[in-house]
C-alpha cells in the first residue's frame, strides 16, 4: 500500500497537523522527512528500509548506510542524517535511562567519532538523565579519567547514580586493561561516596558493550 491509498486524514502530515506528533509511528515520522518517493519506490516502502536499517544499526546511520536504499536521493539522505544528528545534540534532562541501548540513542554523535571520547552521565533516582559530562578526549587511560573528575560533576548534579562510556574508533570491543582499571576506579569511589556506577559501556559504530 502506497502513500496514496491511505485516507488523506490518516496521512503522516496531516495526521502531524491535526494531532501532534507523537502520535506518529517511526515509520510515519521518517516520511515527513523524506516527503515524497520517486518512480517505483513510494514513500511507505523507503521509510519501511529505513526503519529496518536505524534498527540493524541501532540508530548510527550515515550518508554510505543510505546509499544502498533504492529511491533515496542525495538530498534526502542529508535531510535524513542531519535530522538525526540534530536531534542527537539535543537530548534533553529528563530522558529515562533503562539500559545501555538508552545510553547508545544519547550517544549516538560519539559512536563513529575518530577520537576517544569518555563521556559521563548523571542520573537522578528514577535513572532519569539528569546531564552529560564529557572527561576526556584521547586515548583512555587511568591518568585521564580520575575519580574526583567524575565525581565532582556527579556530586554537583546531586546525582543518584551514574553511567560512564566511551567509544572505541578502531571498531573493536574488546576492553582495554585501561578500561578495566578505570572502571574498577570508578566503582570503588563510587561505593565510598554513595553515587552507584550502572554502567560503563564501550560504543562503536555498529556494537555497544558493557564492561559491567
Amino acid at each position: 500500500m502506497g502513500i496514496k491509498d491511505i485516507d488523506e486524514r490518516d496521512r503522516p502530515r496531516e495526521k502531524l497537523l491535526s494531532r501532534g506528533v507523537k502520535v506518529l509511528s517511526n515509520e510515519e515520522l521518517l516520511q515527513v522527512i523524506i516527503g515524497s518517493g520517486v518512480k517505483g519506490h513510494d514513500v511507505v516502502s523507503i521509510s519501511k528500509d529505513i526503519t529496518k536499517l536505524l534498527e540493524e544499526k541501532s540508530g548510527c546511520i550515515d550518508m554510505n548506510d543510505l546509499r544502498d536504499i533504492k529511491g533515496i536521493s542525495t538530498a534526502t539522505a542529508s535531510k535524513l542524517v542531519a535530522s538525526l544528528e540534530v536531534a542527537s545534540r539535543f537530548i534533553v534532562s529528563g530522558t529515562r535511562i533503562s539500559d545501555i541501548n538508552d545510553v547508545a540513542m544519547v550517544l549516538l554523535d560519539i559512536r563513529k567519532n575518530p577520537q576517544e571520547h569518555f563521556i559521563l552521565l548523571t542520573l537522578d533516582g528514577a535513572n532519569n538523565l539528569i546531564n552529560r559530562h564529557t572527561i576526556s578526549i584521547g586515548t583512555l587511560n587511568a591518568s585521564m579519567v580520575h575519580p574526583r573528575d567524575v565525581f565532582s560533576r556527579a556530586l554537583s548534579d546531586n546525582a543518584g547514580s551514574i553511567v560512564v562510556a566511551h567509544n572505541h574508533p578502531s571498531g573493536s570491543t574488546e576492553p582495554s586493561e585501561a578500561d578495566l582499571e578505570v572502571t574498577r576506579r570508578l566503582k570503588e569511589a563510587g561505593k565510598i561516596i554513595g553515587i552507584n556506577l550502572r554502567h560503563h559501556i564501550i560504543l562503536t559504530k555498529d556494537e555497544v558493550v558493557e564492561i559491567i
